[in-house]
């Protein structure tokens, strides 16, 4: 039988697992098994950036906070090695971060179970979502669109401009 100070101990970290786990926009369990030291700084450091939140995390503990906040039928899932990205800000963040990762590491770094706004996501669910463009490229086509009109519209004034054998300077006389 563990003492208080250990029980008492293993419930603050269940109920700060819980609160992670209640206040995540998305998350996603991996099965780390096998990476190195470089790897998983690597791997740390992608998820930092992105404001990812990942921790090495103990089965049985995870078991009890899963349970407190609604995600049972990822319990299933804890078992062997268990690491937990939890993003409280983008709910894609996680996912895409350890599925590009999951990728270049092939069997040695799998993921296990993903949820997203308090839903546990299936498998068919996840490698659509992991495929779809991150917010940020998205925002990039956006404004690419956004942009293209304007462009065109400068490059055929410049042209006509030139056509006419004149130059911007000459048109417009600099203020002093």
């Amino acid at each position: 039988m563990p003492s208080k100070a250990i029980l008492s101990e293993k419930q603050a970290i269940v109920e700060a697992l819980a609160k992670r786990l209640q206040d995540a926009q998305g998350g996603v369990l991996v099965d780390y098994r096998g990476i190195n030291v470089a790897q998983d700084t690597e791997l740390r450091r992608n998820l930092r950036a992105e404001n990812v939140e990942y921790s090495v995390v103990k089965n049985t503990l995870t078991r009890l906070a899963m349970t407190q906040v609604g995600l049972d039928s990822l319990t299933d899932q804890l078992n062997g090695t268990t690491s937990l990205a939890t993003s409280a800000e983008d709910p894609l963040a996680p996912l895409y971060q350890i599925s590009e990762f999951s990728e270049k590491m092939g069997d040695l770094f799998t993921i296990k179970g993903v949820f997203m706004e308090g839903k546990v996501l299936d498998a068919a669910e996840t490698a659509e979502l992991s495929g779809l463009a991150s917010k940020d490229a998205l925002y990039s086509k956006v404004l690419g669109t956004m942009l293209a009109p304007i462009t065109s519209l400068a490059v055929v004034l410049g042209q006509v401009l030139e056509q006419k054998g004149g130059s911007p300077a000459e048109e417009a006389p600099a203020a002093e």
